[in-house]
């Protein structure tokens, strides 16, 4: 640690040991009388004599080669393991079939919407002036759905889910766990014995995947660059959530032009202004109460899409589908040259929400999600396109309101009803999304903590954020009254969803290599096909940056400083409080009374650390005049999977001997997981938890005596052999322990179990009191310009904003007691 944070720990340390010395026996004492005989720790089971000689004890010893102890967290995490898995349900293929019904009200709403402007923004760079400019476009955007959603989500990138769950995040926590790349340091074995961990590390025999491994774990500059990416894809998703309501929304209103006398843009405009407030307003109430209404009106809209499709290609011009032949790309390229590759920012348009298949995977499953694209979405959308060339064909100066124009006289208010609300749902889907990837990255310890509302009691994925709803709606606003037409939006919009495409790509094939494991020529050339493809469009979307394409990239670089800035000062800050946590030399000083008076309550003391005494705990001992009886640190972790189960939260650790009475506890988050504990649930359940810690670590001390006497019993002293295996196991394979009679009537004789667990009960009855540190981070004097800059300005505006640790607990505030520490990192 830095010089001011060692002198800071030294301070504290100094002082707590005077005021121990100076006040002496008589001032440092229990308060409710109770005393109890210091314990010996676990690991001096086997006593020696006192004075230093090398007498049976000693002997003993080295004679004995005691097994190693196993840690308390992973003896819990085996147990809890055991008794807990993942069955995977046998779905029938009506609920398969029910699931892709609801997708398309939730998943394909974006990409359902795409026909309102896609030929309109292609014809915008291009004047039709033979068949070959129609069918050469259309042949664009035939392969471009039938290759990146088609070819690379539903048949390659939707296997890559973590566990059910998809997204970049997703894509992120799975590689973490099968390499140490979190640039947080507080990876635990018993975190792998999570049920839903599902760990499989790359066989020896594979050396490709662990030269991988190894250089992503030892390299910082691979660390900070695939999370780079991630934040990158993940600002570009936020993005989406301001251009999609805008786009979308302004393209269905733009039916009325035409049709009512005097709506022009002002009016156009106006309508759309007043549709995305009153769809941001309305977020607060969730999407739960509509939600059923979203797949009946998205599959009503596919269906008028298909059938309109299916009349104008009749009707006008059938032989539009010879744009199967892809010869009509190269004809199309060699007509128009430059204006073709700039085309291709609004051929990238139709297939606008393809991420979404990924994103949100975890509402639904893998089987559902390709069912209703291969036989839905796909086939509606080609009918739709093909239908919209077939009109070109006859009407080649409607191309700037094809989709309108190709309706049927008689159908134009219907459709315009169904587009509208097919328009709002699909922005629906992108502002939640962006509300989940800000709270995985809160999870994650990418973003600053925010308010976060649970809109349904019945689904955890439906949230609300206050802030970034108002942020997003007052940019929507902003783009639309300055744009003021589809075709500029459109511009800006190719760049954020390319973006997404190309991180999930790279991370994809990332995947291949490392945990499927797929040949090495096959992964290149997943890499090489889809990533040439993405390239190709990148390019011509960023030659728009004048034109609208810098406003993405504005947001996208917004909310990455944000994320990467929050990260590496959240990074400092857990590194400086790793460096200046309490020795126990310091704690054994200090002796079980803590230099002060013991009250009776238990004392949550939250900290970031999972290991040792946090630095905290000083300040509290020097600032109050006594501490709790019961002191429990406290850690709420995150770890690198969906979800925890509740019977897998919490883990346990004794930090000192038994008559300190002080315990580590790890509660364990999933990056989906809804922390909605009532604190008097959780109290209970952790007080529960507990118990059941003590009696778990009466049972492993008595099964470990009992083997270490068996084992002394069988040492010859001449020979000096021995065996340095448990002969009987702590835990069987399902997780129940093994105990001999002998052990538990050792267990229920043993009068430091009662005591513990009568004066935890004691404790409990006293009262719970959260114990929380309020750090202020500064760099230190001789950081660099650049890290000062960061740390003392960007970083402490953040943390002076986002939402505090006191009012992310729904506890009462007189339960609650603060003091202030100053990190220097």
């Amino acid at each position: 640690m830095e010089e001011d944070g060692i002198e800071e720990i030294s301070s504290i340390s100094a002082r707590l040991l005077r005021r121990r010395s100076g006040g002496g026996d008589s001032s440092s004492r229990w308060v409710d009388g109770s005393e109890v005989d210091s314990e010996s720790p676990p690991w001096s089971l086997l006593n020696d004599n006192e004075n230093g000689s090398e007498g049976y004890g000693s002997v003993r010893r080295r004679l004995v080669k005691k097994a190693k102890r196993v840690d308390s967290f992973d003896v819990e995490a085996m147990a809890i393991s055991g008794s807990h898995g993942h069955h995977n349900k046998d779905v029938s293929i009506w609920q398969t079939l029910g699931l892709a019904f609801q997708t398309l009200g939730v998943v394909y709403g974006d990409m359902g919407t795409s026909p309102l402007y896609v030929f309109s923004d292609v014809f915008s760079k291009i004047q039709i002036e033979s068949d070959v400019d129609v069918l050469g476009a259309l042949s664009l955007v035939l392969y471009t759905i039938a290759l990146v959603p088609l070819a690379k989500y539903v048949f390659i990138v939707l296997k890559a889910n973590d566990n059910g769950e998809g997204g970049t995040f997703a894509l992120y926590s799975l590689i973490c766990r099968y390499a140490k790349i979190n640039l947080l340091p507080n990876r635990q074995q018993a975190d792998e014995r999570i049920s839903s961990y599902r760990l499989k590390l790359p066989t020896p025999e594979l050396e490709r995947a662990l030269r991988i491994k190894e250089k992503l774990e030892h390299n910082s500059f691979y660390k900070t660059l695939l999370l780079l990416l991630v934040l990158m894809g993940t600002s570009m998703i936020i993005g989406d959530g301001i251009l999609t309501p805008a786009i979308s929304v302004m393209s269905a209103v733009s039916g009325l032009e035409g049709k009512i006398q005097g709506f022009g843009t002002g009016a156009l405009v106006t309508v759309s202004v007043i549709i995305l407030v009153g769809l941001f307003g309305i977020q607060r109430f969730g999407t739960s109460k509509v939600g059923l209404t979203f797949a009946p009106c998205l599959a009503l809209w596919f269906f008028s899409l298909g059938s309109i499709g299916l009349y104008n290609l009749i009707k006008h011009n059938i032989y539009v589908v010879k744009a199967i032949n892809p010869l009509y790309i190269y004809l199309f390229f060699k007509k128009n040259s430059f204006k073709a590759w700039s085309s291709l920012g609004g051929c990238v348009l139709c297939i606008t929400g393809a991420e979404a298949m990924f994103a949100d995977l975890g509402h639904f499953s893998v089987s559902s999600i390709q069912i209703a694209f291969s036989f839905v979405v796909f086939p509606c959308l080609l009918l739709a396109y093909m239908g919209q060339a077939a009109y070109l064909m006859k009407h080649p100066d409607s191309a700037s309101r094809i989709f309108y124009d190709s309706i049927p006289d008689g159908l134009f208010w219907p459709v315009f009803v169904i587009a509208t609300f097919a328009a709002v749902i699909a922005s629906q889907a992108m502002i939640s999304a962006s509300f989940s990837c800000i709270k995985q990255s809160m999870a994650l310890g990418c973003f600053p903590r925010l308010k976060i509302i649970h809109t349904s009691r019945k689904f955890m994925g439906q949230i609300y954020i206050p802030v970034i709803n108002w942020f997003l709606m007052i940019m929507c606003v902003l783009v639309v009254a300055t744009f003021r037409s589809t075709t500029d939006i459109a511009n800006a919009y190719g760049i954020a969803e390319v973006g997404v495409m190309m991180v999930s790509t790279s991370l994809v094939t990332l995947v291949m290599l490392l945990i499927w494991q797929t040949n090495v020529y096959l992964a290149f050339s997943f890499l090489i096909v889809f990533g040439s493809i993405e390239l190709l469009y990148m390019s011509a979307v960023l030659s728009k940056i004048t034109e609208g394409g810098w406003l993405p990239l504005a947001f996208a670089s917004f909310f990455l400083c944000v994320m990467y800035i929050w990260n590496y000062g959240s990074v400092l800050k857990y590194q400086s409080e790793v460096q200046g946590k309490i020795s126990m030399d310091f704690m054994n000083d200090l002796g079980s009374t803590l230099g002060t008076v013991r009250v009776p309550g238990i004392g949550l003391l939250y900290n970031e650390l999972v290991h040792g005494v946090p630095s905290v705990l000083g300040q509290f001992l020097l600032d109050l005049p006594a501490i709790h009886s019961t002191l429990i640190f406290v850690c709420i972790k995150y770890v690198p999977v969906p979800v925890v189960a509740q019977e897998e939260r919490f883990l346990f650790r004794r930090v000192c001997p038994k008559d300190y009475h002080i315990f580590q506890c790890v509660a364990r988050y999933g990056y989906k997981d809804v922390r909605k504990e009532d604190h008097r649930a959780f109290e209970q359940l952790l007080v529960e938890s507990l118990e059941r810690f003590m009696r778990k670590e009466a049972q492993d001390l008595a099964l470990e005596s009992e083997v270490n006497e068996a084992e002394f019993e069988s040492v010859s002293v001449g020979e000096r052999s021995y065996s340095g295996e448990l002969s009987v196991p702590l835990i069987q394979p399902d997780g129940e322990p093994v105990l001999p009679s002998s052990v538990m009537g050792a267990i229920d004789d043993d009068p430091s179990l009662e005591y513990e667990l009568s004066a935890l009960r004691e404790a409990t009855e006293s009262g719970f009191t959260y114990l929380l540190g309020h750090g202020d981070v500064r760099a230190k004097k001789d950081s660099f310009f650049l890290k000062k800059l960061v740390i003392n300005y960007f970083y402490a505006f953040l943390r002076k904003n986002c939402r505090g640790g006191a009012a992310t607990m729904k506890v009462p505030h007189m339960n609650i007691m603060q003091v202030g520490m100053t990190y220097m990192v």
